[in-house]
């Protein structure tokens, strides 16, 4: 059973039509999905948010599966194998409470208040200006991020099949294009709940696979001490004492807690509308605030299909952890992938990680076509223009992202780790954005000028956090990772100071105009919602969420 470590330099996939087969019936599936969802596509809400039309369930799953892309094939599989079991506080602490914070606290804003984007809320509560710079910070945030899931699917084609990184970046950006721009949200989300289970099922026998060869948990925790992690590898919260810190990631508690599972955290799953957005196309309110929650329970679970990957393949492939080439820490899952698995799994396999990528992609453009076309194009380029012209907009806009997005996968290339890269990103688009939500979704009091000027100080924070450290050397940090935790934390704290302040000599909106935009302001429009049976009611589901979570973060304490 046990074969001693591989080496490789380089990895090919000896695949054959059997695979190719799985490959293309995929290939043609999501294309189909996008061709029968464009049937319904009759305006621009059925455009964008699919009509609000669709069950808990399908955007429960859809909301998971659009956050399962890269960063957590690639990204948490690199991590898995450079921090070990620590990873997991991406999942128990880093996303699941903000998950059921979504669901319980925020929703009834989001969809009480009939908004179509995140950024058009910040409208509503404040001004034009703030909804301006967050819609356009929010579009690039979006296409950097699309490119990471382009670049990262070109990644494991020229590792695995010997393609050119160009022309993987251009096939899995062409499919995309065309199923986002036939159907719209619909085409995106019906081919997420879709790649959620092709995802599943190709990791599933690679991690059974996996330990089996390893001689199961226990035996990875022999292995897995051997390596350059050591015993720090296999817990998720030990180590981390300021002045006393030896986890792999090289952070405190203070950073993980705060920077990680408060500021980072809250600021992707409660303001990033790629995720957002898949609530917002539930059918009423009941089933938008079930949304999150629902994919809080397969979010507790994925770390089993995609860390513990990781950590095998730091024991399995010899010499895993390069700065750049075939050996460099982003590859070890497809790595593992070509040492393990026999053709027609090996099929399966690639398929899923082309679902991944794929939904990585198209949850990014999605979201980018809705905030250019409602938050830039209609309100300040083009009013009060027929509906149809505005999915028309949709449409180019998605193959304008498609193309920049191309431009923007090279960046991702300079980066050997992709969750570095991904984390950096949110610290600097998306913690700002929370702080700004936060304070003024419970501070009625919080100016318009506030909401400006929180934002644009709470972004320059992040940004000096990152330059300072990663290139002018005026700040020292535990790890990239850390870096992140940091910059988000100060992004926050900068943001709340600036929004203060500038509350305090400056006017408020009327209360009239802030009903259903502040906590315990009823709203005054109705929405669509009945009440849910007891075992669907969000209390419970969150409450048992986070249970689940505090169990599992005690057991690999």
């Amino acid at each position: 059973m046990f074969q001693g470590p591989l080496v490789t330099a380089a990895a090919r996939l000896n695949v054959n039509a059997v695979d190719y087969a799985i490959l293309a019936v995929y290939f043609v599936t999501v294309l189909g999905i996008g061709f029968a969802a464009k049937r319904y596509i009759r305006t621009s809400l059925d455009y964008f948010l699919s009509g609000r039309s669709l069950p808990a369930w399908i955007t429960g799953l859809a909301f998971v599966s659009a956050n399962l892309g890269a960063t957590e094939i690639l990204g948490m599989g690199a991590n898995g194998a450079q921090y070990g079991v620590a990873t997991v506080n991406y999942y128990w602490i880093g996303a699941v409470p903000a998950m059921v914070f979504l669901g319980i606290v925020m929703m009834p804003f989001y969809y009480g208040s009939k908004v179509r984007s995140v950024p058009e809320y910040l409208r509503l509560r404040f001004n034009n200006s703030s909804h301006l710079f967050n819609s356009v910070t929010f579009a690039l945030a979006t296409i950097l991020i699309a490119g990471v899931n382009l670049f990262a699917l070109a990644l494991v084609l020229k590792l695995l099949l010997g393609w050119p990184i160009l022309l993987g970046i251009v096939v899995a950006a062409a499919i995309v294009l065309i199923y986002i721009t036939l159907g719209g949200l619909s085409s995106a989300i019906y081919n997420e709940v879709l790649q959620f289970f092709v995802i599943i099922a190709a990791l599933v026998p690679l991690t059974i696979v996996g330990l089996h060869d390893a001689g199961g948990w226990g035996g990875l925790k022999g292995h897995v001490q051997h390596t350059k992690l050591g015993e720090a590898g296999l817990h998720a919260l030990q180590g981390t004492s300021p002045g006393a810190v030896t986890n792999p990631i090289g952070a405190t508690w203070i950073g993980l807690v705060f920077g990680l599972g408060f500021v980072l955290s809250f600021s992707y799953w409660t303001t990033n509308f790629a995720e957002v957005q898949r609530a917002l196309s539930a059918k009423d309110l009941s089933a938008a605030r079930r949304t999150p929650l629902i994919g809080a329970f397969p979010k507790l679970l994925i770390p089993i299909i995609v860390v513990v990957p990781g950590m095998i393949a730091l024991w399995r492939i010899q010499g895993l952890g390069s700065n750049s080439g075939d050996l460099a820490y982003n590859n070890a899952i497809p790595l593992l992938i070509d040492h393990y698995l026999p053709n027609g799994m090996l099929g399966l396999a690639l398929t899923g990680l082309m679902a991944s990528f794929m939904a990585g992609v198209a949850a990014n453009i999605s979201a980018f076509n809705t905030v250019v076309t409602t938050g830039i194009v209609e309100p300040y380029i083009q009013r009060d223009r027929p509906d149809q012209y505005y999915v028309r907009v949709g449409r180019i806009v998605t193959v304008a992202g498609i193309v920049v997005a191309i431009g923007t996968a090279l960046i991702a290339s300079g980066y050997s780790n992709l969750m570095n890269y991904l984390q950096a990103l949110f610290s600097i688009f998306n913690a700002p954005l929370f702080a700004t939500f936060i304070i003024g979704m419970f501070w009625k009091r919080m100016t318009p000028a506030a909401g400006l000027w929180g934002l644009v100080a709470g972004t320059v924070a992040a940004m000096v956090t990152y330059v300072g450290y990663k290139w002018a050397g005026w700040f020292t940090f535990g790890s990239d990772l850390d870096e992140s935790f940091w910059g988000a934390g100060a992004a926050f704290v900068v943001d709340l100071v600036v929004s203060v302040a500038v509350t305090l000599f400056t006017r408020p909106k009327p209360v009239s105009e802030l009903h259903g935009l502040v906590w315990g302001m009823e709203a005054e429009r109705k929405v669509p919602d009945h009440k849910p049976e007891w075992w669907q009611s969000p209390g419970l589901l969150g409450g048992l969420a986070l249970g689940l979570g505090a169990i599992l973060t005690i057991i690999f304490f």
